[in-house]
């Protein structure tokens, strides 16, 4: 009896634990690619990850999208928005609840130029350790001050450092909004170690992709200096911008 008992018990125990929440993960899309030019990490997240909302490329093999990450103003946006606009050109722009609420000016030429403004967090937590309240509130706190303020309603998410996990792709997911990785980037954000502008161009015009979703940080020096010549390369490539 006292076997049974015990048995019983465990097996209880077993039904009435919570489901765990996955594992956290860094996105990265890698160095390999495969024989169109994009990064296998990127195609097989795409593959994993498409039913839950969730992106690191385009299905237009024709398409590069730009997008910048608006963390803080660094003194290059203006600049980045004067060159997208001679080059008639367009992008994603990720704002943080900081940047919306400090550079107002800045995002109403974002709007009135025709950029997509994205969500970056309210406060840029890394999500996969939020509740889903708390995760509700960092999205959509930001998603109703952009949309009270600036009267536009935001439709795409990245989450701060690329942290995911499945649950926090599905709780976005469920809020109306698609997350957007990435298939090619460099290491631009790292204000006073900015890499040398020729090898940047070089290696970005070389990461070039169909589908491609080009994640930069506007607080990049060299990225304000290159921005037209390359968009310039992406177009003598066959690519949109």
């Amino acid at each position: 009896m006292k076997r049974l008992v015990s048995a019983l018990c465990l097996l209880l125990s077993v039904c009435v634990l919570p489901q765990t929440q996955a594992a956290a993960q860094g996105y990265g899309q890698g160095k390999a690619v495969d024989s169109l030019n994009r990064p296998t990490g990127a195609v097989e997240f795409q593959a994993e990850y498409a039913d839950f909302g969730a992106c690191a490329l385009t299905d237009d093999p024709q398409q590069i999208i730009l997008t910048f990450d608006q963390g803080y103003e660094n003194g290059y946006t203006a600049g980045i928005l004067d060159t997208l606009k001679e080059k008639g050109a367009t992008a994603i722009f990720f704002l943080t609840g900081d940047y919306a609420k400090k550079e107002p000016e800045l995002v109403r030429r974002m709007i009135a130029e025709g950029h997509v403004l994205g969500n970056h967090g309210m406060t840029h937590a890394a999500i996969p350790t939020l509740t889903d309240d708390a995760l509700e509130e960092e999205v959509m706190s930001l998603h109703r001050y952009v949309l009270e303020h600036y009267d536009y309603e935001m439709q795409y998410f990245r989450p701060p450092c690329g942290e995911y996990d499945l649950l926090s792709l599905e709780k976005v997911h469920s809020m109306g909004y698609r997350t957007l990785f990435w298939s090619m980037a460099h290491v631009d954000w790292k204000t006073d170690d900015q890499p040398d502008p020729q090898a940047a161009l070089a290696k970005l015009t070389a990461d070039a992709h169909g589908g491609a979703i080009c994640l930069l940080h506007s607080v990049s020096a060299t990225n304000a200096q290159i921005l037209g010549d390359l968009i310039d390369a992406f177009r003598a490539k066959g690519y949109k911008v």
